[in-house]
């Protein structure tokens, strides 16, 4: 409120001032006016106080210097007044509560509390009025939300007040977790969900956050059910590890780690060809990637040798050792033996990679042949060559006598080249051509040469050698120089001493003949056992092929077969034509094994057994399918078309019988139109009858004079028949 005070003076005074209960004289500001009029003076105070409140005094001076003061008591009484009274005030649970209301007026307000309309007297274990006039509530819970009323009244003055206040407790966040890692295969197309339920007051916020970042909604990154549910799509290697689940609100903060495990198929990411020279040392390293790290094998092609970590060869050349996804393969002292492909497979528990490696060896030329000596005479042209094996391929060159021969040939010489070979054609014209050649073969790995020797060719004298003797067949053995001949002596009499000599013809002419040389074919003997070959049959039918053996010196005459089931004692024999080349069994068994003894003869006598065993399958089902699978498009036609003829005639003698029609009816009335009695119609309709079905007539009292045979046709799974001596009759 405001208040003005007015101050008369009796007399003349020269001035009139104010003085504040501070003893400070005042002067006009915002909320203090003053206003002198001669012996009056009015104080003006706007918007009072509490610490306006006091005496204050008007001074007044004369012009002697005399001073008189007059006083005035001011009071001030402040109304109830809430100052920051909250509402709601919140709370974390189980936590001490204050609930406050600042309340204030003059004189001191009495402040009283309620919860649902019922006044909080006295302390409690839950409620403690405080000394400041706010609500203390111990360890709060849920139960103790509501509506809470401040009052305060001012006794003197008859004046009242509240203010309601909400009281809200808050619950920290609880996170249930149902699966707490989770396995996934990489580069599968593979998704895994993670669910962290949270629960509090009020409703937490629910993030997912991986490597301290904070995942968001993306094509790869779904959250679902307010975020309680975390989908991750398309599983890749290196979404594997940690995902953090924080549930927030304002009671505060809890976080749940989950874990997924990336599985990832195993992958050769480092794998080179590798060249090595010979003799040196080769190095090949494969290199892998999977979860779990996989193991790495190798696999030498040329011999299909494997070789894993820790592993060396016999020789001990190649050792194997690996670490960490990594394997090396090294070769010592690399050979020509080594060349090839290698393959290496990364294996887990989860698949396998595998990739290959062509490891190329450099070496210098090799000489493919021995044969260093040619001979020849003059105006015989000869062919020297020089074959030569390198990688990488050699240039190769010939001299004579200290001279390079160029590569288009020289005089009676030319050169004539191929991959891998250098050949020296030569046409002797003097004895200066004789003698010796050198063919060099250079790369950039190394160099090597071989000597040829040309000689003047003389007369031959063979040397003959019995290699092989064969029935009434010998196979002879020739050497004369570098050339070698077999020769093949055969229709000779058995038992018999023979007697050879050889001469050669070259181009200088005949040589002389070599020594004698005398054999003598074998006797005749038994023949060596048969040779059989199986060989499945048709149907009820096995064959055995034969194959030619050593018949003894004397032609086979027949072969005794002998054959039964494993379950019976008894022998089957068959005689065979020594000329067959196989042996025909039937009809046998389905679904039985066989035991055979085939035996050979010859003049002489038999040879040693062959034995033979062979199972025959089971019986096959005979279908409307099979019965036609085997007929063309033309037989089934022409099956219809018989049918259908069949149908017509079975038609035709319906009518001839039952109505008398039909074109069986007119071929008959035309035959015997001179029968025209009853008696005779019926007579003939029943001869007609009988001669059309091939049936006996019948007698006068009606019985059959001749009794039909029953035949019976059994049908075999080979599509065979077997039919009784009288089925001709049918």
């Amino acid at each position: 409120e405001s208040k003005f005070f007015t101050c008369t003076v009796i007399g003349e005074p020269v001035s009139l001032d104010w003085y504040n209960p501070q003893g400070e004289r005042m002067a006009p500001s915002q909320r203090v006016a003053l206003h002198n009029e001669g012996v009056r003076s009015r104080l003006t105070l706007y918007n009072a106080k509490i610490e306006d409140a006091g005496i204050y005094r008007c001074q007044a001076n004369d012009a002697q210097g005399h001073t008189q003061e007059a006083t005035v008591v001011l009071e001030i009484y402040q109304k109830l007044t809430f100052r920051d009274v909250r509402s709601p005030q919140e709370f974390r649970q189980g936590d001490v509560a204050e609930v406050v209301c600042d309340v204030t007026s003059s004189p001191v307000p009495v402040v009283s509390w309620f919860y649902n309309n019922v006044e909080i007297i006295e302390d409690t274990e839950k409620f403690q009025l405080l000394q400041n006039n706010n609500l203390q509530a111990q360890r709060v819970t849920k139960a103790d939300e509501g509506v809470y009323r401040c009052e305060a009244r001012v006794e003197a003055r008859g004046e009242i007040d509240f203010r309601d206040i909400i009281l809200v407790v808050n619950v920290p966040p609880v996170v249930s977790v149902p699966q707490q890692s989770f396995n996934a295969t990489a580069d599968y197309g593979e998704s895994v969900t993670f669910t962290c339920r949270a629960y509090g007051s009020p409703e937490p916020d629910v993030t997912w956050h991986r490597k301290g970042v904070q995942l968001q909604e993306s094509e790869r990154y779904v959250m679902r059910a307010r975020g309680m549910t975390l989908t991750v799509r398309n599983i890749q290697q290196d979404d594997g590890g940690s995902y953090t689940c924080k549930a927030s609100n304002k009671a505060g903060e809890v976080e749940h780690e989950l874990f997924l495990k990336v599985f990832v198929q195993p992958h050769i990411t480092k794998l080179r060809n590798v060249t090595a020279v010979e003799g040196s040392a080769a190095m090949i390293s494969c290199k892998a990637e999977g979860e779990p790290l996989p193991e790495i094998s190798w696999r030498r092609a040329s011999d299909g040798h494997s070789f894993s970590d820790g592993d060396k060869s016999p020789d001990g050349r190649v050792e194997v050792r690996g670490r960490y996804g990594e394997s090396m393969l090294s070769i010592v002292g690399v050979k020509l033996s080594d060349w090839g492909r290698f393959d290496c497979e990364a294996l887990s528990r989860i698949g396998g990679h595998q990739k290959s490696i062509f490891l190329d060896i450099e070496y210098a030329p090799k000489f493919q042949t021995n044969h260093t000596i040619f001979f020849s005479w003059e105006g015989n042209p000869v062919n020297i060559s020089c074959d030569v094996m390198s990688n990488p391929p050699a240039t190769m060159l010939w001299r004579w006598e200290k001279l390079t021969i160029p590569s288009e040939g020289a005089g009676n010489m030319r050169v004539h080249s191929a991959p891998g070979r250098s050949l020296l054609e030569v046409t002797p014209m003097s004895d200066r051509d004789f003698g010796r050649y050198n063919c060099t073969a250079r790369n950039n790995i190394g160099m090597r040469f071989q000597e040829f020797i040309l000689a003047q060719a003389g007369e031959c004298l063979p040397q003959v050698q019995l290699i092989h003797m064969i029935n009434a067949s010998v196979s002879i053995y020739l050497t004369c120089r570098d050339k070698n001949t077999v020769v093949l002596l055969t229709n000779l009499e058995p038992n018999t001493t023979y007697e050879v000599r050889v001469a050669a013809v070259n181009g200088k002419g005949q040589g002389e003949f070599s020594r004698t040389e005398s054999f003598q074919t074998l006797a005749i003997r038994e023949p060596s056992p048969p040779s059989v070959q199986g060989q499945r049959g048709v149907g009820k039918a096995y064959r055995l092929g034969l194959v030619k053996q050593d018949d003894g010196g004397m032609p086979i005459l027949e072969y005794i077969v002998k054959y039964k089931t494993d379950k019976e004692e008894q022998w089957m024999t068959k005689l065979v034509p020594g000329v067959n080349d196989f042996v025909l069994l039937q009809p046998l068994q389905w679904n039985t094994q066989y035991e055979v003894e085939i035996t050979a003869r010859n003049v002489k006598g038999l040879s040693e057994p062959t034995f033979v065993k062979f199972s025959m399958p089971q019986k096959p089902d005979i279908t409307a399918d099979s019965l036609f699978s085997g007929l063309g498009l033309g037989a089934v036609v022409g099956l219809g078309l018989a049918g259908l003829l069949l149908l017509l005639v079975l038609v035709d003698v319906s009518c001839f019988f039952l109505r008398q029609c039909g074109m069986l009816m007119c071929i008959t009335r035309k035959l015997c139109s001179k029968k025209t009695a009853t008696s005779g119609k019926s007579k003939e309709l029943e001869e007609g009858k009988a001669a059309y079905l091939k049936l006996p007539l019948k007698e006068e009292n009606g019985k059959e004079t001749l009794k039909p045979d029953t035949i019976e046709i059994k049908v075999h799974g080979d599509n065979s028949l077997h039919m009784t001596h009288e089925d001709s009759k049918a």
